[in-house]
């Protein structure tokens, strides 16, 4: 049970649903666990929640806004001050909007937070990871993104009639897109990365449905926990010290959407994501396009 003794797990959206019990999970197991939430105050009640669980975890709460560049520098900074070292990142956080909305830097929410959001976190945070190799990183995707389609024209839904469903799956087919593009590049240097489905399971991004048909739809669906368990082995299991560039679901390998297959596509979003966020070109973009072509 303390086989993560020693390591440093971050779980982004860990004060509610998935995000909390893979915290937990994560802490049982002997690790010391970043709670990254928006809301301090909620963090902190999450933290507590763990510790009346778990009977003695090792917890840190740190703000992190996923809509917000400032945010999610601020908090690569106070992790590398505070604890200098990253083993496991959980980009669990995620979010679902029944009408269009931006984010502090300007994007559409859904597209900004999910993925964008997840995107500059993760690449900002690589140094670290790359330092305390072998490490993991695991992206929490959804079943829908079998349903998504990127509008390169208009990912934002600047343009065109904003939609929830098709915002939602948009963005976590970029989460895998995402994904494979990232294991590539971290290939040899001891990172591991790989995305999972959860289930379909009652969290909190049902917040907008009305509460009569949260209270039926939640009837059906997975708990938190049984959600949190395929992001936990992922992170952990020593059956996958190497695998990356996966897309699991309940705890096996999946294969991916054939949209989310597409090198030219994974390749096509990282340099869009780059060009948005204001990031400068990777080392060697021009092969990689080659090579996508």
């Amino acid at each position: 049970m303390k086989a993560l003794a020693g390591k440093v797990a971050v779980v982004t959206g860990a004060n509610t649903g998935i995000g909390k019990e893979t915290a937990k999970g994560l802490a049982e197991r002997g690790a010391t666990v970043v709670l990254a939430v928006r809301d301090l105050a909620k963090g902190e009640a999450a933290r507590a929640d763990i510790l009346d669980a778990t009977g003695s975890a090792d917890l840190v709460v740190l703000p992190l806004d996923l809509g917000s560049r400032r945010s999610i520098r601020t908090f690569v900074e106070l992790l590398n001050e505070q604890l200098g070292r990253l083993d496991i990142l959980v980009n669990n956080a995620g979010l679902w909007t029944r009408t269009r909305q931006t984010t502090e830097d300007g994007f559409e929410a859904t597209f900004g937070v999910n993925h964008l959001g997840t995107f500059l976190l993760t690449t900002e945070l690589l140094p670290l990871l790359e330092k305390s190799a072998p490490s993991r990183v695991v992206v929490v995707s959804s079943d829908l993104h079998y349903r998504g389609k990127i509008d390169w024209s208009d990912p934002m839904f600047e343009r065109r009639a904003y939609g929830a469903v098709a915002a939602y799956s948009q963005s976590k087919l970029a989460n895998v897109l995402f994904t494979k593009a990232l294991a590539r590049r971290v290939e040899g240097k001891g990172v591991f990365v790989n995305a999972v489905h959860p289930g379909v399971v009652a969290t909190e991004l049902t917040r907008e449905l009305p509460s009569l048909l949260q209270k039926i739809w939640h009837l059906f669906l997975m708990t938190p926990e049984q959600g949190a368990a395929t992001s936990i082995h992922v992170a952990m299991s020593p059956a996958l010290r190497a695998t990356t560039g996966a897309y699991f679901e309940r705890s096996r390998v999946k294969v991916a959407a054939k949209a989310a297959l597409d090198v030219k596509a994974q390749e096509r979003l990282w340099e869009l994501s780059e060009r948005l966020l204001g990031l400068s070109p990777s080392a060697n973009a021009s092969a990689r396009r080659d090579a996508a072509a």
